[in-house]
């Protein structure tokens, strides 16, 4: 199936060029502040892969080929919104606020990476999910929760083209349909589930079908434009926050890298498809429509690239000059009250360290 010839809500094609009447808001300003962003995060994660494959971080998921997707999320949710992010979201939590060491340090195995108390504006965001589509049944709760205290704010879960396939997203789809709650499901079909293609993974032409069953709006829009993946999330999120209903948004794009540092997509798919696809990737798009207008130069974007290069390489430093975590934090944030077993160990950890610690100084 050619998912480029279905019918999506699409603003600019492939190859820079207008194929409808642009929204009111999509002025130079904006759009240039996208593209930053989305130069910016790609940077990032070329440098996220080094620092892993040099064993400075951990297993790390590259979103190459979703900074659309991410940063038209990310910009569209208000900071009285709710994220409830998937595991491929670093972008769209650049676009809410949350630096660069922040990732680094989930990445890197620090909990602390997941700590967003630091921005107050921020801090109901959800930490990243790596269990598939348990984070949508968390949005449920999180989305009725916000019903029940009455005010106009809305809850935005991500999840993957596989994750469609699990109960936890079907029940929870059902949920927001029945329960009427402010929630706005995004799926980021980039149509490989590791190495499962999309093609097998549903016999549905589109996974946004998937929404009449829960009597809820399915939307197909084009993740690699970002113009129309910002315009649909604004007007999902406006419709939530005003009582009509959820929403299940189904974003069209690719996985341009590995689905994680630990994978060889090369093994599944053939370098022919993956080429084919980099013709429709999101940043090479938005830059071309922007010259086109003349609302970007290559000097310009030389400016730019130097200056994201300087920005990520001092996150790397920040997050390198960390202090780590000791050793007992990993027992501190499983349970509410530890039991007496737990804290045994626990005071066995310290224990141990400051042995060790006196050992090398004594």
């Amino acid at each position: 199936m050619n998912v480029q010839a279905l019918p999506m809500h699409r603003f600019i094609d492939h190859n820079g060029n207008p194929v409808d009447q642009l929204p009111e808001w999509a002025d130079q300003p904006t759009l240039t502040d996208f593209y930053r962003d989305m130069v910016l995060t790609r940077i990032y994660d070329s440098k996220a892969v080094a620092l892993q494959r040099t064993g400075k971080l951990g297993t790390y998921p590259s979103h190459v080929g979703s900074e659309g997707f991410g940063i038209a999320i990310g910009k569209a949710l208000r900071p009285d919104d709710v994220f409830i992010p998937y595991y491929r979201d670093m972008p769209a939590m650049w676009a809410r606020g949350i630096p660069m060491e922040k990732n680094l340090q989930y990445w890197g195995g620090d909990e602390r990476g997941s700590d967003f108390a630091f921005n107050e504006s921020h801090c109901r965001d959800l930490p990243f999910c790596v269990p598939i589509s348990t984070q949508c049944t968390h949005a449920v709760g999180v989305a009725a929760a916000l019903k029940i205290q009455g005010g106009h704010h809305a809850a935005l879960v991500t999840l993957g083209d596989g994750a469609t396939s699990k109960g936890d997203f079907l029940e929870s789809l059902n949920c927001a349909g029945v329960w009427n709650i402010p929630l706005v499901f995004i799926i980021n079909n980039n149509q490989w589930a590791i190495s499962v293609p999309r093609s097998i993974q549903c016999g549905a032409e589109r996974l946004s079908d998937k929404a009449k069953g829960a009597g809820i709006e399915g939307i197909t829009v084009d993740g690699n434009d970002v113009v129309a993946m910002y315009d649909i999330v604004i007007k999902s999120l406006d419709k939530a926050r005003k009582g009509k209903g959820a929403t299940l948004i189904e974003a069209i794009s690719y996985r341009l890298g590995d689905h994680t540092t630990a994978d060889d997509a090369s093994r599944y798919r053939s370098e022919d498809e993956l080429q084919q696809a980099w013709q429709f990737e999101p940043i090479k798009r938005l830059k071309l429509f922007l010259l086109n207008q003349g609302w970007w130069s290559e000097s310009n974007e030389e400016q730019w690239q130097n200056h994201c290069r300087d920005t990520v390489e001092k996150a790397v430093e920040n997050y390198q000059a960390l202090v780590p975590q000791p050793p007992e934090s990993s027992f501190d944030y499983l349970y509410e009250t530890p039991d007496a077993d737990l804290c045994r160990q626990r005071d066995f950890i310290i224990n141990k360290a400051m042995r060790k610690e006196g050992g090398r100084h004594g």
